[in-house]
């Protein structure tokens, strides 16, 4: 009861905490975009009440869909607490074992430098660029994997978005994306190390990387929202928009699959995914005609696994028919062999 009533309390500081994307300064910088897009809209006929109802209109925060928003935002601090974290990976083993193997292959070096900028800037900007690619690499994987998306569309089966939303996903994403960190954090502390001592520091805001903090001032909280805040297009060739990550969790087939990015647009304009918000003015969620929401609760834990079990029990049928003509096979010669022993 105590570690439950814990978990639930530390709910409350993540409106404090600048590492959590519902701090309060992110919260104040999206109302301020927020307001940008409604005033430019609304014209003469706008007001501080109209804008109230366009951000926080009840049909779309009372929804079935968001009220599940919540429930896993809750539930799922609980299930971390009790479940997984004990066993996550944590970024030191990581950073001291990496660091250990660079020395044993290129040997002990000297810092190659000790000026301090250069050592914060360049530690600072490896952060945000291995947990960026990182982010990436494993969203790409959770749709590109079967059973691995069975697990990612608690995520996308939302039919209306909050900000709440970020925080919609099964205990075993959560748990990789958890592991992910601690394994992009832990290469760079330990590849910064390796090459600069035990001198590391990050650039920060309130404890939260300059990089990352600046994401998330300017709008991140509108990712998972209806409010279309889009940069201009050169922009969104380099940064993922609120909307282009909007056009992410679209049903339009057309958009499926596409602006897997967090921050950086570059990675999908590597893979070839990436997708401009130019142009594209209605966007509907979910999960479309691909498979219906998630209904409740214990409907979003158990599905996923019910369809992991379903993809072994099939495999092991393939798997069954494939190996059925080889053995008949082997069955037949080694009876051959024994009767011509016998002969």
């Amino acid at each position: 009861m105590d570690l439950a009533l814990e978990q639930l309390s530390a709910l409350a500081y993540y409106v404090i905490d600048p590492n959590k994307r519902l701090f309060i300064g992110y919260i104040v910088g999206a109302l301020v975009f927020a307001g940008f897009v409604y005033f430019r809209n609304a014209k003469r006929n706008s007001s501080f009440l109209g804008f109230f109802r366009y951000v926080f209109p009840k049909k779309l925060w009372l929804h079935r869909s968001a009220k599940l928003d919540y429930q896993l935002f809750i539930v799922n601090r609980l299930l971390r607490a009790l479940l997984w974290a004990p066993i996550v990976i944590t970024m030191v083993p990581m950073a001291l074992g990496l660091t250990d193997i660079l020395e044993y292959m290129f040997g002990s070096i000297e810092p190659i430098t000790s000026n301090s900028t250069v050592v914060i800037g360049s530690f600072t900007l490896l952060l945000f660029i291995l947990d960026d690619f990182t982010r990436f690499i494993l969203h790409y994987a959770m749709h590109k994997i079967p059973f691995l998306w069975q697990f990612h569309k608690v995520h996308h089966s939302a039919i209306v978005m909050t900000p709440i939303t970020v925080y919609r996903s099964h205990p075993l994403e959560s748990f990789l994306y958890a592991t992910r960190m601690a394994i992009a954090q832990g290469t760079a502390v330990g590849v910064s190390y390796y090459l600069y001592g035990p001198q590391l520091s990050m650039l920060d805001i309130l404890g939260a990387n300059v990089f990352i903090f600046a994401f998330n001032v300017m709008g991140s909280n509108l990712r998972h929202s209806h409010v279309r805040w889009h940069w201009p297009t050169p922009i969104e060739r380099w940064f993922i928009s609120p909307v282009q990550h909007q056009i992410h969790h679209s049903i339009d087939k057309q958009h499926y699959d596409k602006n897997f990015g967090t921050a950086l647009a570059v990675w999908d304009r590597l893979f070839g995914c990436l997708v401009l918000s130019k142009g594209i003015e209605r966007i509907r969620y979910g999960l479309g005609s691909r498979e219906k929401t998630h209904a409740s609760l214990i409907d979003a834990y158990l599905r996923p696994l019910n369809a992991m079990l379903s993809f072994s029990k099939q495999s092991m049928a393939e798997r069954s028919v494939t190996m059925q003509p080889m053995y008949n096979e082997e069955k037949q010669a080694s009876v051959k062999r024994d009767t011509n022993t016998s002969k």
